[in-house]
């Protein structure tokens, strides 16, 4: 059986072009196992909080069984938005987050992109957790990760050197993470 996946994009002019490379390079590595969605996601530009999250509603109202969360950038921050707002009937089977800006930090006080208060422990039920970001990432600050290991200890962090914002178009480790967690789900749900 084909495991789903749905990997949301990031935001701003040009960002579904810039990921569908990571998107497709992911497809790759993971092989005909895995099924990856990537939609484009609504007015890339100017990015509306709500729109992005019906969208992920009905991705994931429309799968039957379990499905992996991949996000980049602004996607992988909507991802845990939605997840700590809202509860599914589909069981999440994964979350793997790369180049994750902290909504909330000084200079990123965007109030709709924002996590509400409660975020961590609504989200220390999301099991695996995983970040991704290399330090030289050039859109989002590299310390927005260690925000999130602080919040989120349960989550599993991964830096990087020499990656940048885009990975290098290269999601080698995310996919080793999911078929990792995916084998390890499966031997628990086996045994």
């Amino acid at each position: 059986m084909t495991k789903q996946l749905l990997f949301i994009q990031g935001g701003g002019e040009g960002a579904y072009d810039a990921d569908v490379k990571l998107a497709a390079h992911l497809q790759e590595v993971l092989g005909s196992g895995y099924e990856v969605c990537f939609p484009r996601m609504p007015e890339e530009d100017k990015p509306d909080y709500a729109a992005w999250k019906e969208q992920i509603i009905q991705y994931i109202a429309s799968r039957d069984g379990e499905v992996l969360l991949v996000g980049h950038s602004l996607g992988a921050s909507f991802l845990l938005k939605y997840l700590s707002e809202v509860d599914t009937a589909n069981r999440i089977a994964g979350v793997f987050l790369v180049a994750s800006p902290y909504w909330g930090a000084e200079d990123w006080e965007v109030e709709e992109y924002a996590l509400n208060e409660q975020f961590a422990s609504k989200l220390s039920k999301v099991h695996p957790l995983f970040f991704y970001h290399s330090r030289d990432d050039e859109w989002v600050p590299f310390a927005h990760l260690s925000l999130y290991a602080e919040k989120l200890p349960h989550a599993v962090i991964r830096p990087f050197d020499g990656r940048g914002h885009q990975f290098n178009n290269d999601m080698t480790e995310v996919a080793q993470d999911i078929i990792s967690s995916d084998i390890i789900s499966s031997d628990i749900d086996g045994y």
